[in-house]
């Protein structure tokens, strides 16, 4: 646990010691700018749209960070050549995975928490109303999302070489999921056989991150998401990522390290 803590603590600060740090902030005095501008208007409706605007935001640039900040890990150990003396402490080649996960998450955790508590100051003061628990469940429910695409991107990291192949196959497999995911039941209904079998075998094998998208509760101030329907979108968030670092244990765990 000590090891896996301590390859976390060095992901958090590589995080935030290159661009990706400054990004954040920029991303968030953005928000927080347009947000700050609905004080010039009185209706409810551009008050949702600039709520909506920021949201979105917030989902891309913690995508963003999740994805490339993930992407580099193992490739960067291999390039600097760091991997060998890392394993040789002993470090199990599992614990390197695990640390990773964890400080990627940890670190994309910590860049929702500034995003959403600048969301919520901010859209608080103007609206006089701070549905905290719905924050909460908004940044929870984002968080675990961003467990299974931190998970597949280190599975797609071991895979490929270079981390601007795992970063563009990851961007592309993550927004088919969130763009598509929902409608491929729909879309195998509408096929023949054998195309309908394959398509709804991929419905039920994909992680649908989708489920995880409550920002028009907040936008439209709706209600709660039922506690138990978290807890089980939570486990299972829990449940994919732990089989994507398997699979990438499967990988890395047979994969010749030298360049």
């Amino acid at each position: 646990m000590n090891t896996v803590l301590a390859l976390s603590s060095v992901v958090i600060k590589e995080l935030y010691r290159r661009k990706d740090f400054y990004v954040l902030f920029v991303l968030t005095a953005v928000i927080t700018l347009v947000m700050g501008s609905v004080s010039f208007f009185h209706d409810t409706g551009i008050v949702r749209y600039v709520k909506e605007i920021a949201l979105l935001l917030i989902w891309i640039s913690a995508l963003v960070i999740a994805i490339g900040t993930t992407a580099r890990q193992i490739p960067a150990e291999r390039e600097n050549r760091t991997i060998f003396p890392l394993l040789a402490k002993p470090v199990t080649r599992g614990q390197v995975l695990v640390g990773k996960f964890v400080g990627c998450w940890l670190a994309c955790g910590l860049a929702l928490v500034v995003f959403y508590v600048f969301f919520g100051v901010v859209s608080g003061s103007r609206e006089h109303y701070w549905p905290l628990l719905n924050y909460f469940q908004a940044f929870w429910l984002q968080w675990m999302m961003l467990a299974v695409v931190i998970a597949l991107v280190l599975l797609g990291s071991v895979v490929f070489s270079a981390p601007s192949a795992t970063a563009t196959i990851s961007f592309v497999v993550v927004l088919g999921i969130l763009l598509l995911g929902r409608h491929l039941n729909q879309v195998a209904l509408q096929q023949p056989e054998p195309l309908r079998s394959i398509v709804y075998g991929l419905y039920f094998l994909i992680p649908h991150l989708e489920w995880y998208d409550v920002r028009d509760l907040i936008i439209y101030d709706q209600g709660l998401v039922g506690w138990v329907d978290c807890g089980l979108a939570s486990a299972y968030a829990a449940l994919y990522a732990a089989l994507l670092l398997f699979g990438a244990w499967l990988v890395f765990h047979r994969k010749a390290l030298n360049l």
